[in-house]
């Protein structure tokens, strides 16, 4: 059974956040990079739908969320579909709002199939926009 930790990051490597998901009898040892995308939303959205609030911290905002420090404020607390976050992670992936990484190496292509006996870890390191240029 292979098993995954995503961790957060900042552009410069320091950890923000991470968490493991070990041993999972579905989860294969080779894995498309769109797929450990959508298994962390999915993940953390349930994790935020098991006691819905007005904050979450995920990869990406939900509709309707102001960015705050350390996530985004919702302005009702409310259940969310993995299925719409990890559409717009994807969406996000796709004009560079995050960087995905493997061990030593960026991944660039969504298709990229990752060995997690080799490369358990998976940094995501979401990347801000400059104010002014």
């Amino acid at each position: 059974m292979a098993s995954v930790t995503f961790r957060d990051e900042t552009a410069t490597g320091r950890a923000l956040e991470e968490f493991s998901l070990p041993d999972l009898p579905d989860l294969p040892d080779r894995i498309s990079a769109r797929e450990l995308v959508r298994l962390r939303v999915r993940e953390e959205v349930a994790r935020h739908n098991a006691a819905p609030s007005h904050h979450f911290r995920g990869l990406v905002r939900p509709s309707d969320a102001e960015a705050e420090l350390n996530g985004y404020r919702m302005r009702t607390a409310r259940r969310l579909d993995w299925e719409t976050q990890a559409d717009a992670a994807e969406a996000a992936f796709a004009r560079n709002g995050f960087l995905l990484l493997v061990g030593d190496r960026q991944i660039v292509d969504l298709d990229t199939e990752i060995d997690l006996t080799a490369d358990p870890v998976v940094s995501f390191v979401k990347l801000v926009p400059l104010v002014g240029g």
